[in-house]
């Protein structure tokens, strides 16, 4: 016999009512009244007292209500232990776009090859702003993000990585020498910017403002979403950008992309592991960490 009939008998006895059962089971009425009926006919005797005001068991109901509660209790001992052989870890990763194309594959492949248990991960790729609204959130379980604004971790817990390094990047079909340029040789230029709220570009915004200048004062701008995009339409040869030197130093070393420095800027943002307090004693979260700071030592 199927467990969800004892579990029912018991149910019915316990609440002292057919609706009231069959609300906690969230069935039908009739199909609570159906199991008790056809439990009877299954043992051929009646379980259930109908003559009072109350429901109460009979005496072959007591009977089969004691061992129902002892084969339940049997059958839920056993589910644990086997949830128990084969756990699953689930969490969501926020980061922002540099992680999430050149470390996160990386670091996953680290995770996965750390860890003998099963595990479900989902990850998505947002601004520093709003991935941090997201961990706040309970949207993303951790993350991390890469900034050069002050952020506030006040209700997080925060793990400071090694910095981000970026460059000015142009395609050599520009024809801008490789080295320093002045300002007005950057701002000559049209540039290839990621969206508003991106760190790449507040660093950069940053930079400009220690001169009295802002994105408005380049020849021209064209901005992506896609930070793929970004270095494609770089590679073209069709303006210059600000972005990760880890992003870049493939093409860099290749001599398809030529670097830049403008005396007086800063080329370093902050990266940071952010997670809830809550997840502080998680094991998957403990090796989550070991992985991202062992990849990134």
């Amino acid at each position: 016999m199927e467990t969800r009939y004892l579990k029912t008998l018991l149910e019915v006895l316990k609440s002292g009512s057919f609706s009231r059962a069959a609300d906690v089971l969230n069935v039908t009425q009739s199909a609570v009244s159906q199991r008790i009926r056809f439990m009877e006919e299954q043992y051929g005797v009646s379980l259930i007292d109908r003559a009072g005001t109350a429901i109460t068991a009979t005496e072959a109901g007591s009977t089969v209500l004691k061992n129902a509660q002892q084969i339940l209790a049997l059958e839920k001992e056993l589910d644990d232990e086997l949830k128990g052989l084969k756990t699953t870890s689930k969490f969501s990763v926020g980061c922002t776009p540099t992680f999430g194309v050149v470390y996160l594959p990386k670091v996953l492949s680290l995770f996965f090859l750390a860890n003998s248990e099963e595990s479900r991960i989902k990850s998505y790729v947002n601004t520093p702003g709003m991935v941090l609204k997201g961990v706040l959130g309970n949207e993303y379980d951790i993350a991390v993000i890469e900034h050069c604004l002050e952020l506030d971790f006040s209700d997080v817990i925060a793990i400071s990585l090694p910095p981000d390094d970026l460059a000015i990047v142009s395609a050599p079909s520009m024809g801008l020498a490789k080295g320093t340029l002045t300002l007005s040789e950057l701002l000559e230029q049209r540039l290839i910017s990621r969206r508003e709220g991106c760190s790449s570009r507040c660093l950069l915004e940053n930079n400009l403002a220690k001169y009295g200048k802002n994105l408005d004062d380049f020849h021209s701008i064209v901005v992506h979403d896609d930070l793929n995009m970004t270095i494609q339409t770089t590679l073209l040869g069709l303006g210059l950008a600000f972005v990760s030197r880890s992003l870049v130093r493939e093409y860099i070393e290749k001599g398809k992309l030529l670097e830049h420095v403008v005396e007086g800027f800063s080329c370093f943002r902050s990266r940071s592991i952010v997670f809830k307090r809550n997840h502080h004693d998680s094991k998957c979260f403990t090796s989550f960490i070991k992985c991202v700071e062992g990849l990134m030592a």
